[in-house]
């Protein structure tokens, strides 16, 4: 085939891909459609790398094709086989990647021309620096998100003048990307790289647990962006054009979620959220209830909602969840789910959890419009959310989850709180629902909490009521 024609088949998929690419992330926005937009951006992943292989032709074939096989199967080997609970982790993992191919890309570009003493446009070096400086940032912030939501780091390590330690390290990546524009050479790029991973992890080391579901999105925008200006440098429009809908993507969600937190941006990466601290004490205590009797304020209650959190993917109750729900509804009860944005950690994982159990979209609503029905609901469900139903945010200047907006569970009739023990959430604090009066603590596992209060309203039909 003419060279001419490959060349047009080869933009025009370009174009193709970027269509699939935008129609797929917006699909993702419904949990109706979200699989049919994530099929959607895969098959345009699949035009745009073989419109690439058009392009630029098929040199190296052999190194191409093992890069391939190293990056499908062990993600798609992982991917079938990881759990829910651990999505976040694997989400904050892949996002690194991203983020570290473009600062590979970005290695390989400014190495090649140090090693051939010529330097590209100033444009295209300045927009590959920026590129890397930020996938860099990216890979290695990525990284250590990904080690405390998994376990391996404690939530947050801080040590005096960080913010300060933070900030020369910055600054000194950026003064060596800024003298790589007029001193090409290799030592000078080892060195910028250096600094840059560096400050990735200086700079997610000292944000708290609370904030993982924000720097999760905020390195997902990041990672977009150093995908954009690495095509540039490639001049590839694909890269460009995913890298920009995914930086845009992730801006906006970034955004979002630190509204829902009620807090800057600025806040959460520099002021240690989620940390702990010098709280008010917490009056009364934490009363436990049996099943017969929880699955019995069920039985008489006429309106329920069910408030799920990390702890009902850590026990994978969402199925049992689910039945028990489809129990209530069966005998009259108005049921909903509410989910607060950042419940889980990563945006959307309730959403993702209800819907793999089966839950109709109708019947989960957002915080803005559940708010306003805990004052008429019977009895609210808690299984595993913990800060993000805590009315100190409202009610503790001193506690470090202070201004976030949370569910208004507090003023619901009667709470029950399905929770194994009695641990603190994922931002160290003590939640004051816990010991209100209106609460009764179901101390079990989320699967085995349910079973029971399912096995319970049977046996209350079956005795005829009580």
């Amino acid at each position: 085939m003419d060279a001419s024609w490959l060349t047009f088949i080869g933009k025009a998929s370009y174009l193709l891909a970027a269509a699939l690419f935008i129609l797929g992330i917006k699909r993702m926005a419904s949990p109706v459609t979200a699989r049919r937009g994530i099929l959607q951006a895969g098959v345009g992943m699949v035009i745009a790398t073989l419109a690439t292989f058009a392009l630029t032709g098929t040199h190296n074939l052999g190194w191409i094709l093992a890069g391939l096989a190293v990056g499908i199967i062990p993600a798609w080997w992982s991917g079938r086989r990881v759990a829910m609970t651990d999505m976040p982790q694997m989400v904050a993992l892949y996002n690194g990647m991203g983020g570290g191919s473009a600062a590979a890309i970005g290695a390989v570009e400014l190495l090649r021309f140090a090693g051939v003493g010529a330097a590209p446009s100033m444009s295209t070096l300045v927009l590959g620096i920026v590129g890397a400086l930020i996938g860099s940032v990216s890979l290695t912030g990525s990284l250590i998100a990904w080690a405390k939501l998994d376990g391996r780091l404690d939530k947050r390590f801080t040590f005096p003048g960080q913010q300060v330690a933070n900030t020369i390290v910055f600054l000194a990546a950026v003064a060596a990307g800024a003298a790589l524009l007029f001193q090409l050479e290799v030592p000078l790029v080892i060195a910028f790289f250096a600094l840059a991973l560096l400050f990735g992890v200086l700079m997610t080391l000292p944000i708290g647990g609370a904030d993982m579901p924000v720097v999760i999105s905020l390195y997902n925008a990041l990672t977009g962006l150093a995908v954009a200006f690495e095509g540039y440098v490639l001049q590839n429009e694909a890269l460009i054009i995913a890298g920009t809908v995914v930086g845009a993507a992730g801006t906006l969600l970034t955004r979002l979620m630190a509204k829902a937190m009620n807090r800057p941006i600025s806040n959460v990466l520099f002021s240690n959220f989620g940390g702990g601290g010098a709280a008010q004490e917490i009056s009364g205590s934490q009363k436990p209830i049996d099943a017969a009797d929880a699955a019995s304020l069920l039985y008489l209650a006429e309106k329920v909602i069910i408030v799920p959190g990390y702890g009902m993917a850590v026990a994978q109750a969402q199925h049992k969840i689910w039945e028990l729900t489809q129990q209530l509804i069966k005998r009259d009860k108005d049921v909903k789910f509410a989910i607060h944005p950042v419940a889980g950690r990563m945006p959307g994982h309730m959403n993702v959890l209800l819907a793999e159990a089966g839950v109709p979209y109708d019947l989960i609503a957002d915080m803005e419009d559940i708010n306003p029905e805990f004052p008429t609901c019977d009895v609210a469900i808690v299984i595993g959310a913990n800060d993000v139903v805590n009315p100190v945010a409202k009610t503790d200047p001193s506690s470090p989850i202070y201004g976030m907006p949370i569910l208004d569970v507090s003023l619901a009739r009667q709470t029950i709180v399905i929770k194994r023990g009695k641990g603190t959430g994922f931002a160290g604090i003590e939640n004051a629902l816990f010991y209100a009066d209106n609460t009764r603590m179901l101390f079990a596992d989320g699967q085995e909490a349910a079973n029971r209060l399912i096995a319970e309203l049977k046996g209350i039909d079956a005795g005829g009521g009580h």
